[in-house]
């Protein structure tokens, strides 16, 4: 078994909690998983993040997103110091970005904070910031339930990529 995994499934349910909400800020989220254990394996593990994550809602979401800093920015203020590094670190397309780029970005998650409510969610790793604009650009043409679960379903795919860092630490 997983050595980190192995911790997590004998750990205190608080630090168990911390664990999980550094993957993914949803509380509710963070709990049920915990409920879960002992978890044997990472596809066991994997396999019950997504199971739980089709459970949660729009509280649960936006509880989630408001721990992710803006693309192009560096820090969410609600986010555990691990999800910063990681957040970081997904982002690292937008460190080579023009000035003008950042400005796009700036503007347009600001734009989309107004139509929508919440934080532009995207998942970053690998994109490059002009990638990230362009993504941005298409999805302020949905609607708001449309973009809610588009939010999600990348929400759900950056937890999956930080339990992996998570297991690996």
């Amino acid at each position: 078994m997983n050595p980190v995994l192995d911790a997590w499934n004998n750990a205190s349910e608080s630090e168990a909690v911390e664990a999980m909400m550094a993957c993914c800020g949803a509380r509710r989220w963070a709990n049920q998983m915990v409920a879960l254990r002992p978890l044997a394996g990472r596809p066991a593990l994997s396999e019950a993040a997504d199971r739980t994550w089709a459970t949660m809602g729009e509280p649960d979401w936006l509880e989630a997103f408001a721990c992710h800093p803006r693309i192009g920015e560096r820090k969410a203020t609600p986010a555990p110091e691990r999800s910063t590094a990681w957040s970081e670190q997904e982002q690292s397309g937008t460190k080579s970005a023009t000035r003008n780029i950042l400005r796009e970005l700036a503007e347009g998650n600001e734009l989309y904070e107004q139509r929508f409510g919440f934080t532009y969610i995207v998942c970053a790793t690998g994109r490059s910031a002009d990638e990230l604009l362009d993504i941005l650009k298409c999805r302020l043409a949905n609607d708001r339930m449309a973009e809610l679960k588009e939010a999600a379903e990348q929400q759900r795919q950056i937890m999956q990529i930080r339990i992996g860092k998570w297991l690996l630490s």
